[in-house]
């Protein structure tokens, strides 16, 4: 009988068997850490900019705050000199009890109340103008509501002081005699208007791009069922861009409790509105030691005081939406 050769590569009877050998799984390893490490070299960038503008300058701030200016003693001459020394919360003690602050921060509200809802009423109604089919070069409406954007704070508010002064003001001669736009109780209706000017077309933008990520077969679908033009503004567009909407006003909220530009350049032809009309110019000419105290202890008092003003309003608003939205 002939014999059965068995011909067969012997198997590895290593540690490892299986279909999976440890170089492979090594290798995996590897790979995966370099993967990791490249996400990370990715994101490195952006989070030494982010903690270099955001983080930092709030740790410089809040340790700021704790500290304020006072005086070394003079020795035998007198004189002597500013130095920082460690107060705790007493700076936000006198934030607080500063009653100019808060009669700043009421004009600020009264001013928000006045802008912000004629601004994303007129940003919403430019973005459903050039979304419709009635504008026919909408590139070029959006590049022109948009152009004040551009325009510099400063500079704007600059010219808007020049069309507000009636000796040369070429715009006055069309308002009725007696008219003053610089007066106190028109002022804040002059500055919503500079700053209605100047925001609308950056907020006009905000809420084009949410209404073209709608899919247009809603539209389509709406036109075939027979609603016009009107209702589907109303109807569809409108509700499907409350995100937006959201959006829009948190960010004018943040923006005017940090009033600025506007009343300072104001400021320079109206010496009754003082160094303190707003927040922010009150934290601005702290720092200056335009007002007393001075220094970057009380400025930054103010500050960091303005910033949990405007987040709790803003934390507000977004709760009575959302309230309003599961009503």
């Amino acid at each position: 009988m002939a014999t059965v050769t068995d011909t067969r590569t012997p198997r590895s009877s290593g540690p490892a068997g299986g279909d999976s050998p440890p170089v492979a799984r090594g290798r995996t390893g590897r790979g995966a850490r370099r993967e990791a490490l490249t996400g990370w070299m990715f994101l490195a960038p952006f989070a030494i900019l982010f903690a270099m503008v955001f983080l930092v300058p709030i740790g410089v701030s809040i340790r700021s705050s704790l500290f304020a200016q006072v005086s070394s003693g003079g020795g035998l001459y007198g004189g002597g000199r500013q130095v920082d020394a460690f107060v705790g919360l007493a700076n936000f003690t006198a934030a607080i009890g500063n009653s100019a602050f808060w009669i700043g921060m009421g004009r600020v509200v009264l001013y928000a109340a006045i802008q912000i809802p004629v601004m994303i009423i007129v940003a919403l109604a430019l973005a459903l103008l050039l979304d419709s089919f009635i504008v026919r070069r909408p590139a070029l409406f959006r590049l022109s509501f948009f152009l004040p954007y551009a325009v510099p704070g400063i500079i704007a508010a600059m010219m808007w002081l020049y069309l507000y002064t009636p000796q040369v003001s070429p715009l006055m001669k069309f308002l009725p005699e007696g008219v003053d736009l610089m007066a106190p109780g028109t002022i804040l209706f002059s500055m919503a208007n500079m700053t209605t000017w100047t925001y609308t077309g950056y907020n006009m933008l905000i809420f084009l791009a949410a209404l073209q990520a709608v899919p247009r077969d809603l539209y389509e679908a709406a036109r075939i069922d027979g609603a016009s033009g009107f209702q589907i503004a109303t109807r569809i567009k409108m509700p499907l861009v409350r995100g937006a909407a959201l959006l829009a006003v948190l960010l004018s909220i943040i923006g005017t409790i940090q009033l600025f530009n506007e009343p300072m350049v104001m400021q320079t032809a109206n010496a009754w509105m003082g160094k303190d009309y707003t927040p922010m110019m009150l934290t601005y000419n702290s720092m200056m030691g335009e007002i007393s105290p001075s220094g970057s202890g009380p400025a930054s008092a103010y500050s960091l005081l303005m910033a949990l003003i405007a987040g709790v309003l803003a934390i507000v608003y977004a709760l009575l939406q959302r309230r309003k939205g599961d009503a």
